[in-house]
């Protein structure tokens, strides 16, 4: 017997939040240049409030509503998602589950997308032009990234350059420019350490899901299916590797203002790559486990560089 779908439940939005993911990469992010505001500066508790909860529920409603639905559609579209045999990955399973239908998913992302664009309108008239830009950012990073024409996460190092670092980008240095004038150096610093690091863990997030990702129409060759058809199968921890030796040549630079941030960053990063080279891609298990670990290392260099300014 086939279960029937239901159109709408808690459940599936919960499902399709994906808080785990939303927390350890765009909250995280937020986090490391919220906390050189509260130690290093004075600003007005109001204004930081009120900026800060517009910048949560702008990623939650972005990344974990809007850029999931539309990731779901397209991989169900291509069929990457029925093939996965990933637990973290292979998407939030509302449409294989039964939870929510592919219809309901539409209507879902439609009318997210029009709030969303209307939100962006409404800062730029009321002067808001900073949120109105962020809006547009969050917006075009999940469209490009699964809709047609673009559907950038088809492509190698597309998907990850053009969507998801602008987008994670944006979301980091936001805070920093908002409220400060001009930007500082440790934002840009942050920023693109947290950006570059949230790429090299999408790109492990990837490694379950290769298989899948080649049996799907359109073929789905993410940067990491593209490494393994040039390299075979030790081309699989390519893409991740080559994040974190970006993620290791921006700590040489805050090195040189930030030793002790850098230290702590290094450190990190050491035993992000171990665990890395030591996992086995063909366990989808132990693949999980580290995909874990990543997270919480995102979290923890987040945290580290927001307090060592």
């Amino acid at each position: 017997m086939i279960p029937t779908q239901s159109t709408f439940s808690l459940k599936g939005i919960g499902m399709l939040l994906r808080l785990i993911a939303v927390v350890f990469s765009s909250v995280a992010t937020i986090l490391s240049t919220l906390l050189p505001l509260i130690f290093y500066y004075q600003i007005s508790w109001l204004s930081f409030l009120e900026t800060t909860s517009v910048l949560l529920v702008g990623a939650i409603l972005i990344h974990g509503v809007l850029t999931h639905v539309l990731n779901d559609i397209a991989d169900h579209q291509s069929g990457t998602d029925q093939y996965s045999p990933g637990i973290l990955s292979g998407g939030s399973r509302v449409i294989q589950t039964n939870t929510m239908t592919v219809t309901r998913l539409k209507q879902l992302g439609t009318l997210m997308s029009a709030f969303l664009l209307l939100l962006a309108f409404l800062f730029t008239v009321f002067g808001y032009l900073e949120f109105a830009i962020l809006t547009l950012v969050g917006i075009w990073g999940a469209v490009s990234y699964s809709l047609r024409p673009f559907q950038f996460a088809y492509i190698p190092f597309i998907g990850e350059w053009f969507c998801l670092f602008p987008t994670m980008l944006a979301l980091a240095i936001a805070l920093p420019w908002i409220m400060l004038a001009p930007i500082p150096v440790w934002a840009w610093q942050n920023s693109l350490i947290n950006a570059v690091w949230c790429m090299a863990w999408v790109m492990f997030h990837h490694i379950p899901d290769r298989h899948a990702d080649q049996k799907a129409k359109p073929m789905k060759r993410t940067s990491v299916v593209w490494a393994v058809e040039r390299m075979g199968a030790k081309g699989t921890k390519f893409p991740v590797l080559l994040y974190f030796m970006i993620v290791g040549l921006l700590s040489i630079w805050i090195a040189w203002t930030r030793p002790v941030a850098a230290l702590g960053v290094s450190i990190i990063l050491i035993y992000a790559i171990r665990i890395v080279l030591r996992v086995n891609v063909e366990n989808v298990e132990e693949l999980t486990a580290v995909e874990k670990r990543l997270l919480y290392l995102a979290l923890a260099i987040a945290i580290w560089l927001g307090i060592f300014v």
